[in-house]
């Protein structure tokens, strides 16, 4: 008799044990589900992000559930080392953000989806006990240089660039041309006929010192930072800007080729079509780009909207990418 109470006693408490467990995992689920955000993603012309805008703090986990509504996006936060989460139509994925500093994030979406993927964007406004910090203005703003002027160069190298012959002129070269200033505030152009004018440099012919004007871009960047700007341009610029920077991206190739010294015509940010819109210039062409210092070019991609329907990038990349990305492009002329 003993032993039949005690069986009946283990059965109830296993019974309990199993409810108790089920309830405890219904529960968490439920605050889990209570503290998602769920997110769906459409092609621009459908509406964007559903949510465009998300409040936060710092050091507070931001659970996310997203999926797609038509096509295949991307997932991902500008300035962060948050990896990008690809979404599958009708496909649920989740995913978990944690900022440790306050200030304005911005979600974009990396796959192209449309000719106005780059209105995909969206905000998280992270609060914390700190103030966010302020950063100084992009140096474009700083020199006062107006991205919208046409910068055609006034002269280019008729013969292909050699850096490497150029480094061994480097000890007659005057002093300015080892200050980082003077790489970030000029054009390649205008450096070259700075140094066509140095008395000390008579006996060098044009190419010698178009070769010493390569050498100089090339010392201010690095193996490394071209390798990270080829592949921040592969992954967001290629589809307009084309695979060689020719202008001819499969984004594109429909719409007509700039006029020259068509530069910035109006804000394209402003469009809701391609209607209107160019190709990219070709940055294979030197008169083009070795006519913009790097701070022009910076500015470029930090600010955008220039006739072709450019997206922004100040949110997404770094300081440091904007510049592995400005070391690249000079790679196609170099």
């Amino acid at each position: 008799m003993k032993k039949e109470v005690f069986a009946r006693i283990l059965i109830v408490l296993f019974i309990g044990m199993v409810i108790l467990i089920f309830v405890l995992g219904w529960q968490k689920n439920r605050n889990q589900q209570t503290n998602t955000i769920q997110i769906h993603a459409r092609m621009p012309e459908n509406g964007g992000w559903s949510i465009t805008s998300i409040a936060a703090e710092t050091n507070q986990p931001i659970n996310l559930r997203l999926t797609s509504d038509d096509v295949v996006h991307g997932f991902a936060v500008g300035k962060s080392d948050q990896p990008t989460v690809e979404l599958i139509p009708g496909e649920f994925v989740e995913t978990t953000l944690l900022f440790d500093e306050p200030g304005t994030y911005t979600y974009y979406c990396t796959r192209w989806c449309g000719p106005n993927h780059w209105r995909m964007r969206g905000t998280i406004e992270v609060q914390g006990e700190m103030a966010a910090a302020t950063n100084p203005p992009p140096l474009y703003l700083q020199l006062g240089i107006d991205i919208d002027a046409p910068h055609e160069a006034k002269v280019t190298p008729r013969e292909p660039v050699s850096p490497q012959k150029g480094a061994s002129f480097a000890e007659d070269l005057p002093a300015y041309v080892f200050e980082q200033e003077t790489y970030l505030a000029n054009s390649p152009a205008s450096v070259w006929s700075r140094l066509r004018a140095e008395p000390d440099l008579s006996a060098l012919n044009d190419g010698d010192i178009w070769n010493v004007v390569g050498w100089i871009w090339r010392e201010n960047t690095s193996p490394t930072a071209i390798k990270s700007g080829e592949s921040l341009y592969a992954e967001n610029c290629a589809a307009c800007h084309g695979e060689t920077g020719e202008g001819d991206g499969v984004m594109v190739r429909d719409l007509p080729i700039p006029e020259a010294e068509a530069h910035d015509m109006y804000d394209s940010h402003s469009e809701s079509s391609t209607a209107g819109l160019t190709r990219p210039h070709d940055l294979t062409d030197p008169d083009h780009l070795l006519g913009a210092s790097p701070a022009l070019l910076a500015g470029k991609i930090i600010r955008g909207g220039m006739g072709t329907g450019m997206p922004y990038w100040g949110p997404i990349f770094t300081s440091q990418q904007i510049d592995a990305l400005v070391s690249y492009l000079h790679t196609f002329v170099w």
